[in-house]
């Protein structure tokens, strides 16, 4: 089964062909990353009328290099939650209407689930169940995957995800946006213990955490190193802050496979691509005695092929839309998001 798959939830417009959920047959991105970086972060309407701008080129483009022509797609799926309504609304009419057109199912998917898909792609052995830290700059969770569509949340963030601490904080330091890649490089070199930053701790809640307060110390360090005069050491703050991100996510991971007994231990999302924490998540895996699944850095960011190799398994599951499919800014990851008719439901409570 072919799968025409459209991603567009933030500042991506992403098209890719996937084959039975498995196999990559082309995957187009095309980032707005250097348009925003001039503001800073995404803009909401420039992105969108960015994706207008480009989704029909990028599936043209992903179809082509499929060698295929659209007639034999057998399918197309389009992230429709969550995200920039405005940016995930041109992606899933798009692909409604291309669906449509060729009187093939449509699938909509959520994208938190494409994340945790793109392991999928990468490891062909891997299969349910098994824990999932997902860190990307919208969510921040650990998810407990009981089979392909059946997942359920054991902890997450209760104020600003990790990757939105990364921009932050990238802001902060001077190097732009992206935040995460440019943290990264920043901190090569840096010592991650030349600055004391705090670690969240949820009481009553084990599993959850919060970025606010380390989002928060850099910033406050920075700027009173500015106003006093001070030397500050950007290399030691970047290293320090994404080890202390690491520290907060990777012992909870731990905890989770404690607590839950699961012993294949999986990282999917934008922050999954940070060297710190793979490092310390391969540390902790082998410590531990579980094998850790990394998807490649290339399939760490948003991509439409991790949303075709999800679209497979919903199809599988029954989860497809119709026309009257809509799109939903937020959306938990157990949530079957697939309307068939949510239109006609919605006059009829009026």
């Amino acid at each position: 089964m072919k799968i025409l798959a459209i991603e567009s939830s933030c500042d991506e417009t992403a098209a890719a062909v996937i084959e039975d959920g498995r196999k990559i047959c082309s995957n187009i991105i095309n980032s707005q990353a250097e348009e925003h970086a001039l503001y800073g972060g995404v803009v909401p309407e420039i992105a969108s009328r960015g994706h207008v701008e480009a989704i029909s080129g990028v599936a043209q483009a992903a179809v082509r290099e499929a060698g295929l022509t659209m007639e034999e797609i057998d399918a197309i799926a389009a992230t429709c939650a969550p995200g920039l309504i405005g940016a995930l609304l041109v992606g899933s009419n798009y692909a409604k209407s291309l669906a449509w057109a060729l009187q093939k199912p449509f699938i909509p998917v959520h994208h938190i689930r494409g994340h945790i898909a793109a392991n999928l792609l990468a490891f062909p052995q891997l299969e349910p169940p098994f824990l999932c830290l997902s860190a990307s700059g919208g969510s921040s969770m650990i998810v407990l995957v009981k089979d392909y569509t059946d997942m359920e949340i054991l902890g997450g963030t209760r104020d600003d995800a990790a990757g939105e601490a990364f921009d932050k904080v990238a802001r902060v330091l001077g190097v732009g946006y992206p935040g995460g890649p440019k943290i990264d490089k920043l901190a090569q070199g840096g010592n991650p213990k030349a600055y004391k930053l705090p670690h969240s701790h949820v009481d009553g809640a084990p599993l959850d955490f919060s970025f606010s307060g380390l989002k928060t110390a850099v910033i406050n360090l920075a700027h009173n190193a500015e106003q006093k005069g001070e030397p500050l050491d950007r290399h030691d703050l970047a290293a320090s802050f994404q080890r202390a991100v690491s520290d907060t996510l990777v012992p909870r991971l731990k905890l989770a496979a404690e607590q839950t007994g699961v012993r294949r231990l999986v990282a999917a999302g934008g922050v999954a691509a940070n060297s710190q924490l793979r490092a310390d998540l391969e540390k902790m895996a082998e410590g531990f005695g579980v094998p850790i699944y990394m998807p490649p850095l290339s399939l760490c960011g948003d991509n439409a092929a991790m949303i075709g190799a999800q679209a497979y398994y919903e199809f599988l599951a029954g989860n497809t839309g119709t026309i009257w499919q809509n799109a939903f800014a937020t959306a938990e990851i157990s949530e079957k998001i697939c309307q068939k008719n949510g239109i006609a439901k919605r006059r009829a409570k009026r």
